[in-house]
């Protein structure tokens, strides 16, 4: 009896360590140099410093059978920041040729990824994102028609983390 109440606890208190240790975050420490990143779909992004506008611009509508939804998200993640742009299907899942996905991060370097045909509802691409406290990275998401002309679809800011 005396070994399974000894047994218990230890059993509880590892428990106990190991979602204590799953709460919390190192900081970043320091700045670190751009590198790039692997994509799910598509090229390897390769980041290039430049004097891209961070202020987001109008956007367009595709034709209703070509409509194709996106979305973007930051994985709010201080080791690895990431942005996601993954495809939520739509009509013109078969007709979009690739989606271009161009992120300009706050710190002036602008990464671009693909996602290209076949386009599958979930597929996606991962770019580096900026973590520091009121940066702000913009991404752009452009979707090529069959005729070969490029439509934005997207051109939103994309806060690291938000807090609901």
């Amino acid at each position: 009896m005396k070994k399974i109440v000894i047994v218990t606890t230890a059993l509880v208190f590892f428990m106990l360590l190991v979602l204590a240790a799953g709460c919390t975050q190192p900081a970043p420490v320091g700045t670190t140099t751009p590198s790039p990143t692997a994509t799910t779909a598509g090229s390897t992004p390769m980041p290039t410093p430049t004097s891209e506008s961070l202020t987001p611009g109008p956007t367009q509508t595709l034709p209703e059978n070509w409509n194709i939804e996106v979305q973007v998200s930051s994985n709010g993640e201080s080791i690895n920041p990431q942005i996601t742009v993954s495809c939520q299907g739509g009509k013109g899942l078969n007709f979009i040729q690739q989606i271009d996905v161009t992120v300009t991060r706050s710190d002036g370097v602008v990464e671009n990824g693909i996602i290209a045909k076949p386009l599958t509802k979930g597929k996606s691409v991962s770019l580096t994102s900026t973590t520091a406290p009121g940066y702000r990275d913009r991404a752009e998401v452009w979707a090529t028609t069959p005729q070969g002309d490029k439509v934005k679809i997207y051109d939103s800011y994309v806060p690291f983390r938000t807090y609901n």
